[in-house]
């Protein structure tokens, strides 16, 4: 960037020179004007990446076109390339353009923005990609990135600069239909029209074609940076306890990062009304001069009153006042469309929910009940819905009106000077045509007031789950390793619930190795939180937890998660499927005395609907034989499993993990036999509970 400054400056320094040798007053506002690029451009090296790719666009910009028209105007521009002088409104457009990103870097719903986009831009992940007809190359995601965004940026330059040359067309071959002028006409459509023409459409495809690769990749990476970010050091799981405002993740994460990027199906995304800006402004630079040119001559009606500009300032005024309208109509669609998709997001989930635990509805008759809840939350999205709808129609009634005079309007200022004979029909023609870009341009708001209305819901969404997530990793209570120490320490250990409200307090136990324990109490006396503790995911906590050196510890809950896939990936999870040979894999399915499946390792199959409790309980169990663990917790593991099974269950685990030590969470007298030392969770206040050692009874 400051390479860039310098150059800015240079050119600047170069056309203020001109101005003064020509008294080009054009020539003096662009010097002028490039001096304030380049100290903007120098100073974006601290703004985000995403929005320094655009600043450095259009200050090389500023310096291509603008030394290019500076050429022309010393005259030192080929005469046979007349017709492709450059026009000077376009070194002056990508100037402010310059200057106008690093403004919008300080507004604060930008700042939220491009904290978000520049996770993608400011990566250091490596990949390949390949460009036809040249081989497969590798390169660093960001400069990929980069480079895709600048080719998007000047095709879309192209296409304005397009559409510009063709207003002039359309002036020339209307003068020619009004002259009859035959050749005019056909040299206009052949030589003119058809080359700029198949350009335009070739530029389209190419703009496809790399748009459509850029948003996939950029959704690759902010999807993988959500799910690393959600899921690392247990975030996951820390936001579904703190409740709040981080509902659905999974819907953030799969529906909004694509409606952040491109707006999904029927939306725009960052992406999209970045491109969309850049071509606004650009088609409102450009044709504002020339309309500016063009209405030099126009007064004020009725009057001899000559008003520079005059077409200019009333597409102004008039877009002015359909944006002032458009929001203060459309102003409560942001919260409207927030709601939306949450309510939206918790229907999906009860469905997915409904799925999954079918049989328990079935098993209790519930689908009466859970058609009622369904009706309600449908009855919610219906109700936001006609809230939409009828906000909707006013803004509907509002921008059509709008849209229709804005048809006529540039006629009806224009026709009295057509009919006088002040004007060519050629003139009005790009006059209207002017006005119509401009205020267009100008209408940005009014035009795309729906969508950003829903993307700014979706930026919401985002940054209130990153947020969320930026909450649950602050540091909380944990564990800590101990030193060659082979005990597990816990000291002066207080638990709390989500709410604040204490459950356990002044627990201080030690745990020996090869010396399993059991650990009982009431329902709801802390048992499991006690053990979630341990192992490191519950942080409403304080006091401390000495953890042996290096050692592997292994917890199973009462109902264990089993993924959907083959049942070599349930039984190894969370290990990686190939991490295990069949032979051990096999083995400890018949230790687990699950040996009915084991002609099925590599069947694809919904394991947690098909297997029983029990069934999945010992799917469990042998996880753990295969793991090895040097401490086992089970928590109520064996619980859906008959006294007899359970006795095997920790017979086979003492044979096949001798070196483990199990600490049971459990209500059955026949746990004790299977154990050498006894905890009971004892009540030391209102719903507070202390451990407290048992005297040990051995099994008669």
């Amino acid at each position: 960037m400051p390479l860039l400054a310098v150059l800015v400056g240079l050119f600047s320094a170069a056309a203020a020179a001109v101005s003064l040798k020509t008294g080009d007053n054009i020539v003096l506002l662009l010097a002028g004007v490039g001096f304030l690029c380049a100290f903007t451009t120098y100073r974006s090296k601290t703004i985000s990446t995403f929005l320094q790719i655009f600043a450095a666009i259009f200050a090389a910009e500023t310096v291509i076109f603008g030394t290019v028209f500076l050429i022309a105007e010393t005259g030192l521009w080929p005469s046979s390339l007349e017709d492709y002088e450059l026009p000077e409104s376009l070194p002056l457009t990508v100037a402010i353009f310059g200057i106008l990103v690093y403004a919008i870097s300080f507004i604060p719903v930008v700042r939220s923005m491009t904290r978000i986009a520049d996770r993608y831009f400011d990566t250091s992940a490596e990949t390949r990609a390949r460009i036809w007809p040249f081989p497969a190359f590798a390169a660093l995601e960001r400069h990929l990135a980069i480079a895709m965004v600048l080719l998007l940026v000047v095709i879309n330059q192209m296409e304005v600069g397009v559409s510009v040359r063709l207003s002039f067309f359309s002036r020339d071959m209307y003068n020619a239909l009004e002259t009859k002028d035959a050749a005019a006409f056909w040299t206009q459509i052949l030589f003119v029209f058809t080359p700029w023409a198949f350009f335009d459409v070739g530029a389209h495809v190419l703009e496809y074609v790399v748009q459509s690769t850029l948003i996939i990749r950029w959704r690759r990476s902010l999807t993988g940076n959500y799910v690393s970010r959600w899921l690392d050091g247990h975030a996951h799981y820390r936001m579904s306890l703190a409740g709040g405002f981080a509902d659905n993740p999974d819907q953030r994460i799969s529906e909004d990062v694509n409606r952040f990027i491109d707006g999904g199906q029927t939306g725009y995304g960052i992406y999209s009304f970045s491109i969309a800006l850049i071509s606004t402004l650009s088609s409102l630079v450009s044709f504002a001069i020339v309309l500016w040119g063009l209405s030099t001559n126009f007064t004020l009606p009725y009057t001899n009153i000559a008003v520079p500009g005059f077409l200019f300032w009333v597409a102004l005024i008039y877009a002015s006042i359909g944006t002032l309208a458009t929001h203060l109509i459309g102003r409560p669609l942001v919260a409207l469309y927030f709601a939306q998709q949450r309510y939206e997001a918790d229907f999906r989930f009860s469905l997915a929910r409904l799925r999954e635990y079918a049989e328990q509805i079935a098993l209790l008759s519930g689908e009466r009940t859970e058609k009622a809840s369904l009706k309600i939350r449908f009855a919610a999205i219906v109700t936001n819905y006609f809230r939409i709808v009828a906000r909707r129609k006013n803004l509907t009634a509002a921008t059509s009106t709008y849209g229709q005079l804005s048809e006529i309007i540039p006629y009806l200022i224009v026709a009295p000077f057509f009919f006088a004979g002040k004007v060519t029909l050629g003139i009005m023609m790009q006059t209207a045509r002017g006005f119509l870009k401009v205020q267009g341009a100008l209408d940005f708001f009014v035009n795309y007031y729906v969508y950003l209305a829903e993307f700014k819901a979706v930026l919401d969404r985002l940054t209130s789950f990153d947020l969320a997530i930026d909450t649950a990793k602050k540091p909380s209570f944990a564990p800590r390793p101990g030193a060659a120490r082979k005990t597990l320490d816990i000291e002066a250990l207080n638990l709390r619930l989500p709410d604040g409200r204490a459950i356990v307090e002044g627990a201080s136990l030690r745990l020996a190795g090869a010396e399993p324990m059991v650990l009982t109490g009431p329902s709801g006396s802390g048992k499991s939180t006690f053990f979630r503790a341990i192992s490191g995911i519950w942080p409403y906590a304080d006091g401390a937890i000495t953890l042996p050196a290096n050692a592997n510890i292994l917890l199973l809950p009462q109902r264990p998660y089993i993924p959907i896939g083959t049942l070599r990936a349930a039984v190894t999870y969370p290990a990686n499927p190939d991490t295990y040979g069949d032979a051990a894999i096999l083995e400890a399915l018949h230790a687990a005395q699950l040996g009915e499946v084991t002609g099925e390792l590599d069947v694809e199959d919904n394991w947690s609907q098909r297997l029983s409790g029990g069934e999945q309980q010992r799917l469990a169990i042998a996880r753990a034989i295969l793991a090895k663990p040097d401490w086992l917790f089970l928590d109520e593991a064996t619980s859906a499993m008959d006294e007899a099974m359970e006795a095997g269950i920790y017979e086979i685990l003492a044979k096949k993990l001798p070196g483990t030590t199990i600490v049971s969470i459990g209500h059955r007298a026949s746990l004790a036999q299977f154990h050498k030392r006894h905890i009971e969770m004892r009540p030391s206040g209102a719903g507070i509970f202390s451990p407290a050692e048992i005297a040990f009874k051995p099994a008669e």
